[in-house]
C-alpha cells in the first residue's frame, strides 16, 4: 500500500505541475505595452520623426527575436509601442500621458524637446510610471528628486565645457575663436544652458562679449546679429528650436555676419538643415549620435536605415534605438511587468547599446558618451571622439563665397 501510495502522490504532484507551467504563459498578456509621446507636428517635428523612426526601428527588431523574455510568464512576449503625437505642445503631452497610463503602459518613452519632457516627467512621476527620455538635455527636472526618470542622453553639462575642450584640442593657443556670443533662447533650457556657457568659457580661454535674449518664434533675429557682429563675435553658441535656427543663420548670411564657428545645438540636429546650403554649413552640432560611432549594432542599424530611407540614420535615430533596447533590457532582468520593478532595473542599467556603453547616477541622468559633428560640404562628419572621427574640425568657417 505505502508503495502505491507513493506512485499516486507523484503522479498527483506532476499534474499539478504541469498544470502550473501551463498556467503562467497562458496568463502571459499578447504584448508589452509601450507608451510614446513624441512631436511629430509642430515646431519639433522633425527631431520627433526620427525619434519615432528609432523607436519604431528599434521595437521590430526586439519583436523579430522573439521579443522580451520576461520570467513571470517564462516566456518571450512582444513590445507593442502605443506612440502619440503631442504637435509640439506639452499641454497635450501631458493629456496624452494620462491616457497612455489609462491604457496601463508599463513604461513612457519621451519625445523630442527638453520643454516636451519637463511636462512629461512630472506625469510619469505621478503615475508612478518609468519614464525614459533622449533629445532630452535640461538638466533642471532631474533636481526635482523624480524616482522614476531617467534619461540615457547628454544632459547641460555635457554640452558646455566639453565642446571647449574639444575646440582647444583642435585649434592651438592664439588662433581660438575666442570672443564668444551668445543667442540664449528665453525657455528654462536657454537659461541652463547660458549659464553653462558663460560659467566655462572664461575658464577655457574664452570671453563672452555679447550675451542676448531672445524669444522663441520670434522672425527677426537682426538685433543679436548685428551686436555680435559689431563686438567681433569669433563664436556664436545657440540652441533654437530648427525653424528659428533656419531664421538666424539665413540673416546672419544676408548681414555678411560669417563667424569663425558656429555651434548650434537641436536646429541642427534635422536633416532638413542642409537646406540652408552654404550658409549653413560648417556649424557644429551635438546631437547625442552619430551613424560613425563604431558600437555593436550600429552596423546593423546603419544597414536597416539606408535600405529603409535610402541614406544613413539621422542623428537621433540612434539614442531613440538605444532607450528600447534599455527598456527591454531592463524588462528582461526585472523578469515582470511590474513598474517598480521595471524601474529599479532601469536604474542598476549597465549595458553596451548603439550609443555606447549606459549607466545612470542617481538622479536618472545617462553617463553616456558626448559627441560633436560638424556640417562640411553638406555631410555631417563626426569630429569627436577622435578615435571614431570622419573628419577633422574645419576651423575657421570659411566666408560663404568660398564655400
Amino acid at each position: 500500500m505505502k508503495q502505491a501510495t507513493i506512485i499516486i502522490l507523484l503522479i498527483l504532484l506532476t499534474l499539478l505541475a504541469g498544470c502550473d507551467a501551463g498556467a503562467n504563459p497562458a496568463a502571459a498578456p499578447a504584448a508589452i505595452p509601450v507608451g510614446a509621446v513624441v512631436p511629430l507636428s509642430g515646431a519639433f517635428a522633425g527631431g520627433g520623426a526620427q525619434v519615432e523612426r528609432g523607436y519604431r526601428m528599434a521595437v521590430e527588431d526586439v519583436n523579430a527575436g522573439g521579443g522580451v523574455y520576461v520570467a513571470q510568464y517564462d516566456r518571450h512576449v512582444p513590445l507593442e509601442l502605443i506612440l502619440l503625437d503631442d504637435a509640439s505642445d506639452p499641454t497635450q503631452t501631458v493629456a496624452h500621458m494620462e491616457s497612455l497610463a489609462q491604457q496601463g503602459v508599463v513604461a513612457y518613452l519621451g519625445g523630442y524637446g527638453s520643454t516636451l519632457h519637463a511636462a512629461a516627467a512630472a506625469i510619469a512621476e505621478k503615475n508612478a510610471i518609468p519614464y525614459l527620455g533622449v533629445a532630452f538635455a535640461l538638466r533642471d527636472p532631474h533636481e526635482a528628486g523624480y524616482h522614476y526618470l531617467f534619461s540615457p542622453f547628454p544632459k547641460s553639462p555635457d554640452f558646455a565645457a566639453p565642446f571647449f575642450e574639444m575646440v582647444n584640442s583642435y585649434v592651438p593657443v592664439g588662433e581660438r575663436p575666442t570672443r564668444v556670443a551668445i543667442f540664449q533662447e528665453a525657455t528654462d533650457w536657454g537659461i541652463e544652458m547660458a549659464a553653462l556657457w558663460q560659467q566655462a568659457a572664461p575658464v577655457h580661454g574664452y570671453e563672452v562679449v555679447v550675451h542676448e535674449t531672445y524669444t522663441p518664434g520670434a522672425s527677426d533675429y537682426t538685433d543679436l546679429i548685428l551686436k555680435a557682429k559689431e563686438a567681433g563675435a569669433e563664436l556664436v553658441l545657440a540652441l533654437p528650436t530648427p525653424p528659428d535656427g533656419f531664421a538666424m543663420m539665413k540673416q546672419m548670411g544676408e548681414l555678411d555676419y560669417v563667424p569663425a564657428l558656429s555651434y548650434f545645438i537641436r536646429a541642427t540636429d534635422v536633416p532638413t538643415w542642409r537646406d540652408l546650403g552654404p550658409i549653413g554649413d560648417y556649424a557644429i552640432l551635438a546631437s547625442g549620435w552619430h551613424p560613425a560611432l563604431g558600437f555593436p549594432g550600429v552596423e546593423a542599424l546603419n544597414e536597416a536605415h539606408l535600405e529603409e530611407h535610402g541614406r544613413l540614420p539621422d542623428p537621433m535615430v540612434g539614442p531613440a534605438y538605444a532607450t528600447v533596447q534599455i527598456l527591454a533590457d531592463a524588462i528582461a532582468r526585472a523578469g515582470t511587468l511590474e513598474p517598480d520593478a521595471i524601474r529599479d532595473a532601469l536604474a542598476a542599467t549597465e549595458m553596451e547599446t548603439v550609443v555606447g556603453p549606459v549607466t545612470f547616477r542617481e538622479d536618472g541622468t545617462g553617463v553616456v558618451i558626448m559627441p560633436f559633428a560638424q556640417y562640411q560640404e553638406g555631410e555631417v562628419e563626426l569630429i569627436w571622439p577622435r578615435e571614431f572621427a570622419t573628419a577633422p574640425l574645419v576651423y575657421p568657417a570659411p566666408p560663404v563665397g568660398e564655400r
